[in-house]
């Protein structure tokens, strides 16, 4: 009984530990003879969904790229550099700051080499690097070894060149290495935050369909269209009966753009396409145009022979698909409205990575366009208190355009960063917009009229408040020209690295990159330790520390009342002498200061991913659950109050 009770537990246990260690991506490797004296060593990579393997050649100063190492040989050469055989994506990355490519679902990498002798061996590494949209993996070795002379020969070759020396043996000198997987699985795990949901996009999408509903190209046609039915129709029930199939209709042709546009493009297409430099020149380009057409600089609609001809078969045929051309007539005639919502929702949404986001966005926007024309026949006399067409609208389409402008500047400020143009740098950025919502408070206010506006002097209580918040937002803005935070646009304006005058200085720095090193000083101190696994490639580690370390609060409370130690699990620095050890019946050389960093985590913590957070007495013990990627402020207060509380008593 005691036997499977252990058996048991210790199964328990392990599956907890598997559970923290991510192994999203497998790789294979095989020899291929290409000639009596040629090969290609050939690695195959499966991944999952959600993650993605970088190329090779990405640089120093990017995410971890694939690598072919070699440690020892015997008559073999390389031929050419490692090649990467796959649907390769390429995208601008806004974190690095540049062009990276990278490879979803599956993905080999070949390297061709030449044997000149008969007893030749080879022992080495695949090394690449692993994202999805939370954590990355540390640099991760593929070690392979191929040859004909004996494996005995192989290992003395191989220990005579580096000498390693076994990082057991160095491990048990301190206790700062135990492993405490145990009791971290005890306390438990702060989650990574979810994705945006499928009810968030569907909000968006029914927020830019109330939008485009009050444009002058939308709000007019609504008594018109419910007219129609009612009155061409003697049985009442009949004419609801239209108006219910008129607004399904709506919703079925805008579903139908959302699933066309993904399967068109595909889910990873659009989110690469939404961070794509020439891309976001265009459509930078593409809302100023609309822009300056809601200002009443022109009409843009498309080509009048396309409604037309819609309208006219409508008219030639009869029963659901003449309501259907209706509503098709509807989505062309209003696009002028409609077109920048719909384009700048499909953007955002598709971002998500989601095959069904666009279509989940379409559905709510169409929802709420829709929604008037059924609510409208079945109590007609709700027409009569409708508000009537006026200038009103033309304020809403005004306003949208001040909006679009503004959004505009976000998109070439992508293209600006990915060219290195220097030309929209933070303060510049912030000064344009402090001066967009501005001008928008004072044409809400009545201050600046445009082409289409009326000579009306009064304004409204609505429009009066919209005018309040907009000019606060722009009051809002002006410190960051000086380089606040501002949190409320940090996901928009270029990032603070890019501001030639910076006067905020409420910044977090490690005061140790060793973990041997700052624990002592710890020790002494008589401190709590903060271990921040991190990496130079880590997008999400940049992202907290902008969007949470940079808190005055959060600041505060680890520089003052912390040792911070960042381990940097991709640092390319090498050691003074590579370290062997044995990880899981498997034999591994470590030669970096970044694999001796990413090796702790692995052994002490039982995790892999990056960022990861984790707080520790003078011992090396958890004071409390570990932290990954979770920009709420709140919560990592808590897990940061919780901490010093358990190390105090």
């Amino acid at each position: 009984m005691r036997i499977i009770l252990f058996l048991l537990l210790s199964w328990y246990t392990i599956g907890n530990i598997q559970a923290q260690i991510k192994e999203p991506v497998k790789f294979k490797n095989e020899l291929k003879m290409t000639s009596e004296t040629e090969a290609e060593i050939v690695f195959t990579a499966s991944i999952e969904k959600g993650w993605h393997v970088y190329s090779t050649g990405l640089g120093d100063d990017g995410p971890i790229s694939a690598t072919f190492n070699i440690n020892a040989s015997n008559h073999v050469e390389t031929m050419g550099k490692l090649q990467p055989v796959g649907k390769e994506i390429s995208i601008y990355d806004k974190m690095f700051e540049m062009n990276v490519r990278y490879f979803e679902d599956t993905v080999q990498f070949i390297q061709k080499v030449k044997f000149t002798g008969n007893d030749y061996f080879m022992d080495g590494f695949l090394e690449f690097g692993a994202c999805n949209d939370e954590s990355c993996l540390p640099p991760t070795q593929i070690p392979f070894k191929y040859g004909k002379k004996a494996e005995a020969d192989l290992i003395v070759a191989k220990g005579k060149e580096e000498a390693p020396v076994n990082v057991v043996e160095k491990q048990s000198e301190s206790d700062l290495w135990k492993p405490v997987i145990n009791e971290l699985q005890v306390l438990g795990e702060e989650h990574s935050q979810e994705d945006k949901s499928w009810l968030y996009v569907f909000v968006t999408g029914f927020l830019g369909g109330l939008l485009a509903l009050f444009t002058p190209c939308v709000w007019p046609i609504i008594p018109m269209t419910v007219s129609f039915f009612l009155k061409r129709n003697k049985d009442k029930k009949k004419g609801i009966r239209d108006a219910w199939t008129y607004g399904a209709s709506i919703v079925v042709i805008y579903v139908t753009l959302g699933l066309a546009i993904t399967l068109i493009f595909g889910a990873s297409a659009l989110n690469a396409l939404s961070t794509n430099a020439v891309f976001n020149i265009l459509f930078f380009l593409m809302l100023v145009v609309f822009a300056a057409s809601f200002f009443g600089a022109f009409e843009l609609t498309l080509p009048s022979k396309w409604s037309n001809a819609v309208d006219s078969k409508a008219e030639a045929t009869s029963g659901l698909l003449s309501i259907f051309l209706m509503a098709f007539t509807l989505s062309l005639v209003s696009f002028s409205c409609t077109g920048p919502i719909i384009g700048f929702l499909l953007v955002q949404v598709s971002t998500t990575g989601s095959v069904i986001a666009p279509a989940i966005g379409m559905l709510g926007f169409a929802i709420a366009l829709a929604l008037p024309f059924t609510l409208f026949a079945l109590f007609p006399s709700w027409l009569k208190s409708m508000p009537k067409s006026g200038g009103w609208m033309n304020v809403i389409k005004v306003t949208l355009g001040f909006l679009e402008l503004a959004f505009a500047l976000k998109f070439l400020s992508v293209a600006d960063l990915a060219y290195g143009w220097r030309i929209l740098d933070r303060e510049t950025f912030l000064a344009l917009w402090i001066v967009i919502f501005g001008l928008m408070g004072l044409y809400l206010l009545e201050k600046i009229k445009f082409p289409h506006d009326g000579d009306e002097n009064r304004v409204g209580v609505g429009r009066f408040f919209l005018a309040l918040v907009s000019l606060a937002f722009a009051v809002y803005m002006i410190p960051g020209l000086w380089g606040a935070p501002l949190k409320a646009v940090s996901a928009f304006a270029p990032p603070v690295m890019t501001q030639d005058f910076n006067l905020y200085s409420n910044e977090v720095h490690p005061k140790f990159k060793d973990y041997e090193i700052g624990m002592e000083y710890a020790r002494q101190q008589g401190m709590p330790v903060m271990i921040d696994f991190t990496g130079y490639g880590c997008v999400n580690c940049r992202k907290m520390e902008t969007a949470v370390w940079t808190d005055s609060k959060v600041g505060g409370i680890i520089n003052d009342e912390y040792v911070l130690i960042s381990l940097y699990v991709d640092d390319k620095t090498p050691l003074n002498e590579p370290i062997n050890v044995v990880e899981n019946g498997t034999e591994r050389t470590l030669r970096t200061v970044g694999d001796k960093w990413s090796y702790l985590q692995r052994v002490k913590f039982g995790a892999n991913a990056q960022p990861f957070y984790v707080l520790l007495d003078n011992d090396g013990n958890p004071l409390n659950k570990s932290y990954a990627y979770n920009e709420d402020i709140p919560k990592y207060m808590e897990f940061l109050q919780e901490g010093l509380e358990r190390y105090v008593k």
